[in-house]
């Protein structure tokens, strides 16, 4: 009993995890297990030797812990209802498509034109969506079929399907940081800040190796054939259009600069984007047929949502709005890009509701089961047990950003990132606190790892994801009437398996470079370069001195100036001042006395 007493926070910690192998739903496994545990503990109090610190009275902590700031009445929580709306209206709107075969017919007579278009378009919906599950969906529906009708790898069209879903994992405004921000204790917008240079280098990254995969096996992703390129040739008026709207960008920022200052790069560039989509529509409207139809295709598809990433993103960075209302700000965006596709109905809007009432109330019922089963392993102490068993790695904080990784890594094989955000978490923030760990590069580098988390069999649900869109079945192909065959669940994982191997590159770049993640605190100062100017103050009379200096009143050596009251003798109310007896001659002849 006194064992099992004292080593109560390893053994619930353990039992954790046996809940969730066995299946039992996350939410539950924790709140059932830390209410047993509570009950267990209550009654091993007397034989722990002051390590269990657990009573019954200490239930009514429950409800505050629910309602309070940490679940019910969190704001930052409230983004995740919000951009988990946005990002299934732009699903349901047909927004990825349209990026899809535009990006697509732009890269086409590149070799791996397909999967770079797969890569860019990726990473553009994880700047608007946020969601995996709405980007490896859409782009599995669209992009998957056209790879494999001209002869793509399904081992490398899969795996680049599902890795490019996951940079929603870390390209801002992604849940997850979120999720992490709150259970730091840190800014959203740090976060966002912190993880927007990471996530690029990652998707830098993957397109070397198609690039590196292009040189070496150039057979499995040829370029598209000349009768696929439905909108012809166009790069020259592409580029012409670009450099126009630059000009007239940086036109705009030099007439604005002498009103708006540090601003006018920001409003010239919008100037400029403006303008050439006005041209653009104006051109396709009126059959001016001044840009070529790729052109023109490029600047209408690409703009409203590069439109949409500055409204929610730009806004936040540039300390306009929260993240909150950056969120409904990008749900109101969304819902006027579906209209404007005429896509919005209100079938649209029922089945964004539902998906986003789903995700919040698992979100919420994750938490609510966590702070139970905190509030248990807190009373066994088992902070202080996970925090001496993290800070006595070998090798200080770099063996321990080591050593955490590896096992949120392993972790990821079995649990996803909400589960891991808000189990694991809260018990590795103090100890890398203590260490001394900039927690915005710690949450980053969590989350760079926890997007293996949807990549790695058996349980990456990117993978799942894939593998609900991807034909099981031999089929006839609309456009060439050819058949083709199925996608095998081990192509899928097999396909996986280098994106994985560069998100653990990446995990080690984040260590080895962290101003990747550190510029969000800005340019640091330099003290010795700051030049202190301490201004001229008047000088101060003393006490019972007049104004403008002199002696004191009652120094015997100056007289008070006219107008001043003489504070040395009472006060005269109307009658005459008595006179003042004469002082005696001092007697020179004696030696002075001082008594």
């Amino acid at each position: 009993m006194e064992f099992i007493a004292q080593n109560m926070a390893p053994i619930m910690f353990a039992s954790l995890i046996l809940f969730m192998l066995i299946g039992y739903p996350v939410a539950f496994s924790l709140a059932a297990n830390g209410l047993m545990f509570f009950f267990i503990g209550v009654l091993l109090t007397p034989y722990s030797g002051g390590a269990i610190n657990l009573a019954w009275p200490l239930l009514y902590a429950l409800p505050d812990n629910f309602y309070g700031s940490r679940v019910m009445s969190n704001d930052t929580l409230l983004a995740i209802p919000f951009f988990t709306f946005m990002g299934i209206v732009l699903e349901r709107s047909g927004m990825a498509e349209d990026l899809l075969d535009t990006i697509g017919q732009l890269f086409g007579p590149v070799r791996g034109g397909l999967a770079y278009a797969v890569i860019f378009v990726g990473a553009l919906l994880a700047a608007t969506t946020g969601v995996v599950a709405a980007s490896v969906i859409a782009m599995g529906l669209i992009s998957l079929p056209i790879m494999l009708r001209y002869g793509y790898d399904r081992r490398v069209a899969s795996g680049v399907i599902a890795a490019s879903g996951t940079l929603a994992q870390i390209i801002p405004p992604s849940l997850v940081l979120i999720v992490l921000a709150d259970q730091l204790g840190r800014s959203v917008g740090d976060m966002y800040a912190g993880a927007l240079i990471p996530g690029l280098v990652l998707t830098g990254l993957y397109t070397l190796y198609i690039v590196i995969m292009s040189i070496v096996r150039p057979k499995s992703m040829p370029a598209l054939p000349l009768e696929a390129r439905t909108l012809g040739h166009g790069v020259v008026s592409l580029l012409i259009a670009l450099i126009a709207a630059i000009a007239i960008a940086y036109a705009a920022y030099r007439y604005l600069v002498p009103a708006h200052g540090d601003n006018a790069d920001i409003l010239g560039a919008t100037v400029g984007v403006i303008f050439i989509y006005i041209v653009a529509i104006l051109d396709r409207s009126l059959n001016i047929n001044m840009m070529s139809r790729l052109a023109q295709q490029v600047v209408i598809v690409l703009i409203p949502p590069l439109a949409l990433i500055f409204l929610v993103l730009g806004t936040i960075f540039l300390g306009i709005a929260t993240p909150t209302e950056g969120g409904a700000m990008g749900a109101v965006g969304a819902l006027a890009m579906a209209a404007m596709k005429g896509r919005l109905s209100m079938d649209v809007i029922k089945q964004a509701l539902a998906s986003t009432t789903r995700l919040s109330s698992f979100v919420l019922f994750i938490l609510i089961g966590a702070r139970v089963f905190s509030l248990t392993f807190y009373g066994v102490n088992g902070q202080i047990w996970v925090e001496h068993l993290l800070t006595s790695l070998p090798g200080g904080e770099v063996g321990f950003l080591i050593g955490v990784n590896i096992l949120v890594f392993f972790l990821a094989f079995f649990l996803d990132f909400f589960e891991l955000a808000f189990i694991i978490v809260p018990l590795l923030a103090p100890a890398a606190d203590k260490l001394g760990i900039d927690l915005i590069w710690f949450g980053v580098l969590l989350g760079v790892n926890m997007q293996t988390s949807f990549m790695h069999p058996p349980f990456g649900f990117a993978l799942f994801y894939l593998r609900s869109v991807a034909s099981r079945v031999p089929y006839l192909d609309r456009l060439t009437g050819k058949q083709i065959a199925p996608v095998t669940t081990g192509q899928i994982y097999w396909g996986a398996v280098p994106f994985v191997c560069i998100q653990v590159i990446m995990i080690g770049l984040t260590i080895a470079f962290p101003q990747m993640v550190m510029r969000y605190k800005g340019t640091a100062v330099d003290s010795g370069t700051i030049d202190y100017t301490v201004p001229e103050v008047p000088s101060l009379s003393p006490l019972g001195a007049p104004e403008g200096g002199g002696a004191p009143a009652n120094s015997g050596a100056a007289t008070t100036a006219p107008g001043t009251p003489d504070l040395s003798q009472p006060p005269n109310f109307g009658d005459a001042p008595p006179a003042k007896p004469a002082a005696p001659a001092p007697d020179l002849s004696q030696p002075p006395s001082f008594n």
